[in-house]
C-alpha cells in the first residue's frame, strides 16, 4: 500500500513576509561561479580551467533565528519552568517519541482573525469529526492564516489557541501541537489591543504559557493543512538538535496510507 507524503513546511526565503521586521531570515546565495576562489584555496595548483564548465559549488550563508520558518518550540521557549516548577526542557531534550505519531486536524478556518479558541471549541470540533484524543496524538490547528501565507497580512491572520484550549489538549496526553499561523497564540496585533483596554497581562501569550503547567511543544508556521483529512494520518516533526535551544527547525510532513 503506497504512502502519500504531504509537506507541511514553509520554505526559508528572503522575499515572503513570514516574520516581523528584524526577525526575518537573511539568505546570501553564492553560485558555482562566485565560489571558484573558495575551491581553489583548498587545492593548490588548481585553476579555473580545470573545473567542469569553470564552476565550483553552490552554497548559502544564512542569518537565522531558531524560530524562523517552520519550527518546533521547546517548553524552555515559554518559560524557564514547566510541569508546575520543574526545569523546562530545551529543544535538544525533547523526547523523540513526541515528534512522530497519529495526527488530528482541528478545522478552525471559520473563526475570525484574532479569535482566541476555547476548550469548548476544541470539544465541539472533536465531536464533529468523531475523534477521542489519545496520549501523544499530534494535534494540528488549521486557521485562516494558512491561506494568507505569502501575503502581507499573514502575521495578523488566523485565530489563536487560548490557555484553556491548550490545557484541554495537554491534559489528555497531547505533547506536540501545531498551527499554520505565525504563533500558537492569536496574532499580537489583536492581543495588544485587548491588553491596552484591560491591562490584563494574563492575556499575553496565554497559549504558550500553558506549558508552565504541563510541558509541551508546538509547531508554528505550518502549511497545506487544508489538504489533510481530519484524522487517519501520521505526523513527523523531528527538530534540528540545537544545544540548549528554545526551538529547532523541522521539515514537518504528514504520512497518509492508501
Amino acid at each position: 500500500m503506497a504512502t502519500r507524503i504531504i509537506d507541511l513546511s514553509i520554505p526559508l526565503n528572503n522575499e515572503v513576509v513570514t516574520d516581523p521586521p528584524g526577525f526575518r531570515p537573511e539568505i546570501e546565495y553564492r553560485d558555482q561561479k562566485s565560489n571558484v576562489p573558495e575551491i581553489l584555496q583548498f587545492f593548490p595548483g588548481l585553476t579555473v580551467e580545470d573545473l567542469p564548465g569553470g564552476e565550483a559549488w553552490a552554497t548559502e550563508k544564512i542569518l537565522l533565528s531558531t524560530h524562523s520558518g517552520t519550527h518546533l518550540d521547546a517548553p524552555y521557549h515559554y518559560h524557564s519552568t514547566m510541569d508546575g516548577g520543574k526545569r523546562a526542557i530545551t529543544i535538544d531534550e525533547v523526547p523523540l517519541e513526541w515528534c512522530f505519531g497519529p495526527g488530528v486536524k482541528l478545522d478552525f478556518r471559520h473563526f475570525p482573525d484574532g479569535y482566541v479558541a476555547t476548550a469548548e471549541d476544541v470539544q465541539k470540533e472533536l465531536a464533529r469529526i468523531g475523534y477521542e484524543l489519545k496520549p501523544l496524538d499530534i494535534v494540528l490547528v488549521n486557521t485562516r492564516a494558512g491561506s494568507r501565507f505569502g501575503h502581507d497580512d499573514y502575521l495578523n491572520a488566523g485565530c489563536g489557541m487560548g490557555r484553556a484550549a491548550t490545557l484541554y489538549l495537554l491534559e489528555r496526553g497531547v505533547r506536540v501541537t501545531g498551527i499554520d499561523g505565525w504563533s500558537w497564540d492569536a496574532p499580537f496585533s489583536y492581543t495588544r489591543k485587548k491588553y491596552a483596554e484591560t491591562h490584563d497581562a494574563s492575556l499575553i501569550w496565554e497559549g504558550h504559557r500553558a506549558g508552565m503547567v504541563i510541558g509541551y511543544c508546538h509547531i508554528e508556521k505550518l502549511s497545506n493543512l487544508e489538504v489533510l483529512p481530519n484524522k487517519g494520518f501520521t505526523v513527523s516533526c523531528f527538530p534540528v538538535k540545537v544545544r540548549r535551544g528554545s526551538a529547532g527547525w523541522v521539515r514537518a510532513v504528514a504520512l497518509i496510507d492508501g
